[in-house]
């Protein structure tokens, strides 16, 4: 071909030429500038002096070179570097992406930087990854056989290995949007495979983060199958990121739904060093304090690697700790390294509960594990069926004539592992050491594969949905109808121009249901509706394991969680076949509270006892609550009864004891009234002022039966008439006491010369009306005592905690001191004359009596007044009682036991003569 930049005087004429590129039009713009240049050069190199002529010329040399070696001169861009990764690829009208782990570990070459580096490479085939890229695989071809579903346009895939590592998915997913076509013909439609407009992936937490962090920056949507870091619930940060499994927080809620059902409060937590444990562990503290159902005993991270001393430190700490349940957060290659020292140290007895990730490992499903794992509860994801994913997969095929070592090479790489042979060209030495060349036509059925294993499809259904929901979220932007479309100007997506974003749309409101019956569609943040199935390592008798479904925890659209589980199926690797008891300090009972222990969690604490008159009615109660004022707590503290009541009863000794002291001082007095009754003409009787006696003798008995009014329960009426009956009892008593002293005395001073007119102030009306008048007072006193501040019943509880003690309430202390000191000042009175005539000279001097009657009843009165204010409750009733019996009885018996002693048993000095004295019987 001519080089038409000899000639630029052609290339005006050439420029309409009817290629599709037409390079002359290029040509023509690049030489218009070049003599723009030029032409301005003449006159600024003119105008120019000293070294700015020179930077002239130079400025225009540089401006000329330009435009002549532009890239506009190229045809084509070149990729700056390839990535060689393991792919799958099957051309379409739209293609979808996939990052899937389809090997288990990589090795990167070491970087000297002297050459170009070399790529990583990948080894350890991995079976069930391989089975997931095939799910979406299988998904697509039956979207493209369902004529309901996008008619007319057919799916494609470009399918990744990420090798499970992150720099490897990270080229993963920078290959899937871009290409890895190396060059990129400037034509309408770029030959080579077209971007992808979304991406099934990745599996990893970890992986998901930074890809996404990309990808979100252009708007394209990535749709994970297992990445379950609640981080990746962020729109601001993941704005076109989804997933078909629920987010670890709904996981971690889900945990401790388990740990409140067989009451575990103690609990050790070990996550994986990636975003997935260390997310998981953030989330699981947070919600595990914010329920209140439970504490860490420890929170250990898992080391990247097989590092021995991190992990025998670990276990040590599990050895040690009191916590009987294990919750891992870690995929499944932690838990074989972190197994492996478990082993070692021999730690049984513990109750594992496993995370989404290596609930259902085959890898930990050994027989030397299962005496350690055997019972462990998992939450798993949910289990799905893919009708005609078997046979989908039975008809896998290689292609013997795509061998390269990158690109399109899954297939075969599987084809290598399973049959263990080497495609054409085989590795330098491979059949020389005996190995086996692969045709191609091989039968999968001659061999025992994972791959058929589709009993048990969970991460590989939530592949399946995730295509599904892009296809159906696809199908709903091609079904827009132009000018009612969602997009600016109402506008529609369309498949020419289709844009990552406008997917992300329709994506956020898809909803369907799958051929199992599930419901797929994503809520604000991304993520599907919640559930998971619980599941149990059963140990059979023949050694072998079988995880075993024995509930499911799910959340429904009203946001409530629902929690269901067997107990009854569940196996519990223990002797006793049971939950076992998994708590820092065993639960209080009713009847104590909680008080934490210093320095440890919350669920670390001692019972203690709640004090009296209070009680918790529950377990694990925080504090004790105060009994109502009429109530007391119980023995066990548990709950509140009434309180006991106490009052000076007829039922208990005291009672009985001064009730029948009552009744035989009464009985005594109408013995005694009897005799005098009887004996009413003898001398002894008639010389002591038998009326007066009379009186006496029923004012003691009065006074024996007001102490009744006493005893028993207090009522409104025995508190008003105790202290009058005994007050107007007592004055009566005294009164008549009183009386006879001084008549005694006035008789002896009217038996000498000229003291007869004495005697005219001591007539029987004097008498009667000095006992009238002296007993009217006291009356009147407490007539104004009952009608001014009366006394009342009164329930005190000042003097025990535990007792009510019924009393009266004087009401007014200062008519009660009014009472007993009027009583008190005739007793003085009556003790002080008497004491005057003490030496009189009859035989029968009464005086002697009367003085030694008021000493005793003065002396039981005075002896009242400190016992009384000391004695609580019912025993200052009692002392009350017992003072007025002691008073009583003294009374009676200093001053009518001598009489009835003569009356009865010495009558003969029952005469006239032996009692004035001139005749004493010998």
């Amino acid at each position: 071909m001519v080089d038409m930049a000899m000639f630029p005087a052609l290339k005006p004429g050439v420029r309409n030429l009817p290629d599709t590129f037409n390079e002359a039009k290029l040509n023509t713009f690049s030489m218009l500038i070049f003599c723009a240049v030029w032409v301005a050069f003449v006159p600024a190199y003119v105008n120019s002096q000293g070294k700015y002529e020179d930077s002239v010329v130079v400025f225009v040399i540089l401006a000329s070179r330009c435009v002549v070696s532009s890239p506009i001169y190229s045809s084509s861009c070149r990729l700056q570097g390839q990535f060689h990764l393991n792919e799958m690829h099957k051309a379409g009208d739209v293609v979808l992406g996939g990052i899937f782990r389809i090997h288990f570990f990589s090795v990167f070459p070491d970087l000297s930087f002297t050459s170009e580096p070399p790529q990583p490479t990948c080894h350890g085939f991995d079976v069930v990854g391989f089975r997931m890229a095939e799910t979406m695989a299988f998904a697509i071809d039956e979207i493209n056989r369902n004529s309901n579903l996008l008619p007319n346009v057919t799916l494609g895939y470009s399918l990744y290995d990420n090798c499970f590592k992150l720099g490897i998915g990270f080229r993963a997913g920078l290959s899937a949007v871009s290409g890895q076509e190396e060059h990129f013909i400037l034509e309408d439609t770029c030959a080579g495979t077209p971007p992808v407009i979304g991406i099934v992936g990745d599996s990893s937490s970890t992986h998901s983060i930074a890809i996404s962090s990309v990808l979100g920056l252009y708007r394209v949507p990535m749709v994970s199958h297992f990445a379950t870091c609640s981080c990746l619930s962020d729109r601001q940060k993941f704005p076109s990121f989804f997933r078909t499994i629920p987010s670890d927080a709904f996981q971690v809620k889900a945990m401790i739904q388990i740990m409140k059902r067989f009451g575990w409060t103690w609990a050790g937590l070990l996550v994986s060093d990636d975003d997935y444990g260390l997310h998981a562990a953030r989330s699981f503290q947070s919600d595990l304090a914010h329920s209140g159902g439970g504490c860490l005993a420890y929170l250990e991270v898992l080391p990247w690697g097989n590092d021995r001393d991190e992990l025998r430190r670990i276990v040590d700490v599990m050895k040690k700790s009191t916590a009987r349940v294990v919750i891992v957060f870690a995929h499944e290659s932690y838990m074989i390294n972190l197994m492996e020292e478990v082993v070692r140290q021999n730690v049984t007895g513990l109750q594992w509960m496993a995370s989404e990730s290596w609930t259902a490992a085959t890898a930990l499903q050994t027989p030397d594990l299962m005496p350690y794992l055997a019972g462990t509860l998992g939450i798993a994801i949910r289990r799905g069926e893919i009708p005609g994913f078997r046979e989908f997969l039975q008809q896998i095929r290689p292609d013997p004539h795509h061998n390269n070592s990158y690109g399109n090479n899954i297939v075969n790489q599987f084809w290598e592992f399973t049959f263990q042979c080497k495609f054409t060209p085989p590795p330098a030495g491979w059949v020389e050491a005996g190995g086996t060349l692969c045709n191609g036509k091989e039968n999968l059925e001659d061999v025992e594969t994972e791959l058929f294993d589709v009993s048990n499809l969970r991460p590989a259904y939530n592949v399946y949905k995730a295509v599904y929901a892009l296809a159906y979220a696809l199908d709903d932007l091609l079904q827009c109808e132009p000018g009612r479309g969602p997009f600016s100007g109402r506008s529609c997506g369309n498949l020419k121009r289709l844009e990552p974003w406008q997917l992300v749309y329709y994506l956020e409101k898809v909803n369907f249901t799958t051929t199992f019956g599930d419901q797929v569609s994503f809520d604000e943040n991304g993520d599907a509706l919640a559930i998971y199935d619980v599941m149990n390592w059963l140990w059979l008798p023949d050694g072998t394991t079988k995880v075993q479904n024995v509930g499911e925890v799910k959340r429904s659209a009203s946001k409530s969680e629902e929690f269901i589980i067997d107990e009854d199926k569940i196996f519990w690797n223990f002797e006793s076949k049971k939950p076992p008891q998994s708590v820092c300090s065993e639960s209080c009972p009713p009847g104590t509270r909680m008080a934490r222990k210093k320095g440890e969690p919350v669920c670390c604490f001692d019972c203690i006892p709640c004090s009296e008159g209070e009680v918790s009615n529950k377990t694990d109660a925080m504090g004790c609550t105060s009994c109502p004022e009429d109530f007391w707590s119980s023995l066990q503290r548990d709950h509140c009864v009434p309180k006991k009541t106490e009052f000076l009863s007829y039922h208990e000794p005291l009672g009985i004891g001064l009730t029948v002291a009552c009744l035989l001082g009464t009985c005594m007095c109408a013995v005694v009234l009897g005799i005098f009754i009887y004996h009413r003409n003898t001398p002894i009787v008639r010389a002591n002022n038998s009326e007066l006696s009379f009186q006496l003798l029923l004012s003691l008995k009065l006074c024996f039966l007001c102490s009744l009014l006493f005893i028993g329960r207090p009522r409104l009426w025995t508190c008003q008439l105790r202290h009058a009956a005994f007050g107007i009892s007592f004055v009566l008593c005294v009164s008549c006491i009183l009386v006879k002293t001084m008549v005694v005395l006035a008789v002896f001073k009217a038996s000498k010369p000229g003291g007869g007119a004495s005697l005219k102030w001591f007539g029987v009306l004097q008498q009667r009306g000095t006992v009238i008048v002296l007993t009217s007072i006291q009356a009147a006193v407490c007539t104004a005592w009952i009608v001014s501040a009366s006394p009342t019943p009164h329930k005190n509880t000042q003097y025990y905690i535990d007792k009510i003690v019924y009393e009266c309430a004087v009401g007014s202390t200062v008519g009660f001191a009014v009472l007993l000191g009027y009583i008190g000042s005739l007793a003085s009175l009556s003790f002080l004359i008497a004491f005057i005539a003490r030496n009189l000279p009859d035989s029968f001097n009464e005086a002697k009596l009367i003085t030694f009657s008021m000493l005793i009843f003065c002396a039981v009165w005075v002896a009242f007044v400190p016992a009384y204010i000391s004695s609580p409750g019912k025993y200052a009733d009692a002392v009350e009682v017992f003072a007025i019996l002691a008073s009583s009885f003294g009374l009676l018996v200093a001053l009518f036991g001598p009489k009835c002693y003569i009356i009865l048993l010495r009558p003969e000095r029952n005469t006239k003569k032996a009692i004035m004295g001139r005749e004493i019987p010998a």
